[in-house]
């Protein structure tokens, strides 16, 4: 599977291991990566000041740049969640949007449900706090939130429990 790779632009300017090790952990798995250098910011940023014109043109490049992949993986839930959730509201009933949504998804999502992998080989001695961040819960579901009644669930903490150390 072509997997294409979006890089947050956050990352891409402070955490650009971040990236890179998503790269090796993708291709551990067997995906071919490839990773469109033309990609940018998703909008997230003037969306949620209410500057939508602004944020358009950024929307209708990413569904242009990874419409061709198999699915479309980022290591951020905050702005898989942009591209998911908000889109819609910038494109209207855009075909190749739709199209894009349904396979657009965040790293640890996409091992844990597309890729169904439920262990990660390997060793890790060290102590691991994970925040889980709003937009991950709330909108793209990785994990139960403390508010909601039912059988708890952590899909990053389902990957990371076990590794030996």
């Amino acid at each position: 599977m072509r997997v294409g790779l979006f890089i947050p632009c956050y990352i891409d300017q402070f955490y650009p291991q971040v990236g890179m090790a998503s790269v090796r952990v993708l291709e551990h798995f067997g995906m071919t990566v490839v990773f469109p250098t033309q990609q940018t910011c998703c909008g997230q940023p003037m969306a949620n000041v209410g500057l939508a014109d602004e944020a358009r043109p950024l929307a209708e490049r990413f569904v242009e740049l990874f419409a061709p992949y198999d699915f479309v993986v980022g290591p951020s839930g905050s702005c898989i969640s942009m591209v998911r959730n908000h889109y819609a509201d910038l494109l209207g009933d855009n075909s190749c949007y739709v199209d894009l949504q349904q396979k657009t998804y965040e790293l640890c999502e996409f091992l844990v449900d597309v890729l169904k992998i439920d262990e990660i080989p390997g060793r890790f001695p060290y102590r691991v706090g994970i925040h889980q961040g709003c937009h991950g819960l709330r909108e793209l579901r990785l994990g139960s939130c403390s508010e909601v009644v039912g059988q708890p669930f952590n899909k990053m903490r389902s990957l990371l429990e076990p590794l030996k150390g």
